[in-house]
């Protein structure tokens, strides 16, 4: 049964970022590496927190090649066979510290992701791509891949 929250939203719109004083003279100064420590997985990351998107025109192999100069992180689209990550992943293995590999939640998705991971155990993170993060369907596929990958950094683009 539906549950009706009545508390305050807020929306981008509601939100003003202000930025504090600070004691950088340059804009070289800056650093924007941060680690991060991942609760159920027990993973951690280092690097730069933006991830370029799991679209088929952003997150390509290319893509991931050329953010990886500059620690960023790639949610690969979820289109490549099992042979094009193979190929990728023997060119470029250093990338694949900073990728995810995505999946859907339709039939055969969960089959395609398990072989993806099980062909290159080196990949720690998994993208779940879905328009309805609320359905009970995409639920109980989380619930599968975290019980098949414990140890993976799951992250959900919706």
């Amino acid at each position: 049964m539906p549950r009706i929250e009545n508390d305050i939203k807020l929306d981008f719109k509601d939100v003003l970022l202000r930025p504090k004083r600070s004691t950088l003279k340059s804009r070289s100064e800056v650093d924007l590496m941060r680690s991060f420590s991942f609760r159920n997985s027990k993973g951690s990351y280092r690097g730069i927190p933006i991830i370029a998107a799991n679209m088929d025109t952003v997150g390509t192999f290319e893509m991931a090649q050329a953010l990886h100069k500059f620690c960023l992180f790639t949610a690969i689209h979820k289109h490549y066979s099992v042979d094009e990550w193979k190929e990728f992943a023997s060119q470029h293995p250093d990338c694949l510290e900073s990728l995810a590999v995505s999946t859907g939640t339709g039939e055969g998705d969960f089959d395609k992701l398990s072989a993806v991971l099980a062909a290159l155990p080196q990949l720690q993170y998994i993208c779940v791509d879905v328009a309805n993060g609320y359905s009970e369907h995409f639920v109980h596929f989380v619930k599968d891949v975290r019980q098949k990958f414990p140890s993976h950094t799951i992250m959900v683009s919706h």
